[in-house]
């Protein structure tokens, strides 16, 4: 227990969409939070329901300071950081925020991944891929594109999955096991039906999440945003990933803020690749005014091979499988199970770490 001794963190979180979204506004109207929802007008959920990014602000409308909290930036990794929020709100955080600092939870930044079980968009877009400026030349993935049919097999069968294997133990050998990741996780804008596809133009989350940034924090003086993710490294650890340049003043901020903790994609340190069009480079291109300092929370769950191996299922199983078949639940179950693990142990794990970053953040706001 944390925060207050009523609270139960695993029932916290959710094991659907829906169930999350009501739980969430519940504890958002119960803690006194100014909630606005955003309707996807480009998808429904699985049975029929309409999708909503909703957002609570706490605090003063012009606080100096804003706390920022995102969950399902990658849809199915929303389960954590929903939870998160959600336990956040439930353990009365919102009541105890320092003088002239505010709180905005974004929820559900991507409600059709949360809602379908996915980790790309209604448009097989990677949030974390599109954040890009759509009007340059996008970034070259050549490793994608030589691993590209290897990636996605004719069938999900035990002879195709043996041939995509080899081509990708090739690639390993000739180049290493961190540029095959590189290769494949960094981001394509080439394979509309592939993975980690950066889509060809801003997604409706994309601009949305703009329009609230100006909206909500556009009289901020200090942003500190902690955006949920989960299936990287050991299990039920969080990992304070930091997506910008080394050389940058919001580096050296979130160094002074996270210490020893952050880590970085860039300086090699971390257990993710280098990415670009990270979700979070919103914040600053659309609050120039403002100190933004923002990192990824990553909670570990399962291997790597692990993780991918769903990833590729569940793109295979949108792109040429059936949904309803025995193999197409399975399938989804792998997933869930991948990025949100079964348990209350890593539910707690997950409060327990997100707590101390917050914390961390507000003392980082407020210096």
């Amino acid at each position: 227990m944390t925060g207050g001794s009523m609270v139960s963190i695993p029932e916290c979180f959710s094991e659907t969409y829906a169930e999350a979204r009501a739980k969430f506004c519940s504890a958002a109207a119960a803690a006194g939070g100014a909630i606005r929802s955003w309707l996807n007008p480009h998808a429904r959920g699985p049975n029929g329901e309409k999708l909503f990014l909703d957002t609570a602000r706490f605090g003063a409308a012009d606080a100096a300071n804003m706390l920022v909290l995102i969950s399902s930036t990658h849809g199915v990794e929303g389960h954590c950081g929903s939870g998160a929020q959600i336990a956040w709100l439930r353990t009365g955080a919102a009541e105890k925020l320092p003088a002239d600092t505010g709180a905005l939870l974004v929820h559900a930044i991507n409600p059709y991944g949360f809602a379908w079980t996915r980790r790309v968009n209604e448009d097989n877009v990677d949030l974390n891929r599109n954040f890009v400026d759509h009007d340059k030349p996008y970034p070259q993935n050549d490793g994608y594109i030589a691993l590209a049919d290897a990636l996605l097999p004719r069938d999900w069968s035990k002879e195709a999955l043996e041939e995509s294997q080899r081509a990708l133990a090739a690639y390993t050998q000739k180049y290493g096991a961190f540029a095959l990741q590189g290769a494949i996780s960094g981001g394509q804008h080439t394979h509309p039906d592939g993975i980690f596809y950066g889509g060809q133009k801003p997604t409706w989350s994309n601009r949305t999440i703009r329009t609230i940034a100006r909206e909500e924090l556009g009289q901020a003086r200090r942003v500190g945003v902690i955006d949920f993710h989960t299936g990287l490294g050991p299990f039920g650890h969080g990992e304070l990933i930091c997506a910008v340049a080394p050389g940058s003043k919001s580096f050296a901020r979130s160094k002074d803020w996270y210490g020893d903790e952050m880590t970085s994609p860039e300086g090699g340190t971390s257990t993710s690749a280098v990415v670009t069009g990270a979700m979070t480079d919103a914040f600053p291109q659309e609050l120039p005014d403002a100190e933004v300092t923002s990192i990824a929370l990553e909670y570990g769950t399962y291997s790597v091979p692990e993780v991918m191996d769903a990833l590729r299922a569940d793109n295979w199983l949108h792109q040429r499988g059936d949904l309803a078949s025995p193999l197409g639940k399975t399938i989804k179950a792998d997933v869930k199970e991948r990025f949100f693990p079964a348990g209350d142990k890593w539910r707690e794990m997950v409060w327990q770490r997100a707590d101390q970053t917050i914390g961390w953040a507000l003392k980082g706001l407020t210096a």
